[in-house]
């Protein structure tokens, strides 16, 4: 997958309810980044890599905090 196949994915995936949870995407619970961020942060799924974002509801916005490689022997909390 190239970049711009990524960037179209986690578009797609966060147009629309971007704090609903489904297969791709959930609810960080326990985790602290060591990026500033807005509670709860959501991790995205997207192939061997997560996006790791934030909404402002009022505002209706989404802030992608990072993008991380994900092997498939790794947790989320070791790649964060």
């Amino acid at each position: 997958m190239n970049v711009r196949a990524y960037l179209d994915s986690i578009e797609a995936q966060l147009r629309h309810e971007p704090a609903k949870q489904t297969r791709n995407r959930k609810m960080i619970v326990g985790l602290t980044p060591p990026w500033e961020h807005i509670d709860p942060v959501w991790e995205l799924r997207i192939g061997e890599y997560r996006a790791f974002y934030d909404v402002d509801g009022e505002m209706s916005v989404v802030t992608i905090r990072a993008i991380r490689h994900k092997p498939a022997h790794k947790i989320t909390e070791d790649i964060v």
